[in-house]
């Protein structure tokens, strides 16, 4: 059973920075992929990067470009998403997913959820 644990949201003021992690387990393979995504209030869910396990290539949606940074560490199936610079819009709830085969960016293409972490930037 494929299962996703994240952590590590919180309140920070404009400028600051945070990292989220997602513990990831189930797999028996690195052909998997997983994304970040958030979701403010009355918003849609959004991509925000997405990470291959078994290239570790990477994609950011543009607006998190030069602030934020996905990694894994395969020794502990670990994903983190280290986000500087942080902004009042960055303010969301975030969820990790996880989707066999290669890095997507949209939400319906993952098929594991993670429970979400609320981000709060305060200006």
């Amino acid at each position: 059973e494929v299962q996703l644990q994240a952590s590590g949201g919180g309140l920070v003021q404009a400028g600051g920075s945070l990292r989220l992690s997602c513990a990831v387990s189930g797999f028996t393979s690195n052909d998997y992929a997983i994304g970040w995504f958030r979701q403010a209030p009355g918003k849609e869910r959004d991509g925000v990067s997405t990470i291959s396990f078994s290239d570790g290539s990477t994609y950011y949606q543009h607006s998190v470009r030069g602030r934020f940074t996905i990694s894994t560490d395969n020794a502990k199936n670990t994903v983190y998403l280290q986000m500087n610079s942080l902004k009042p819009e960055d303010t969301a709830v975030y969820y990790c997913a996880a989707r066999r085969g290669d890095k997507r960016l949209l939400h319906y293409e993952y098929e594991y959820w993670g429970q979400g972490t609320q981000v709060t930037v305060s200006s």
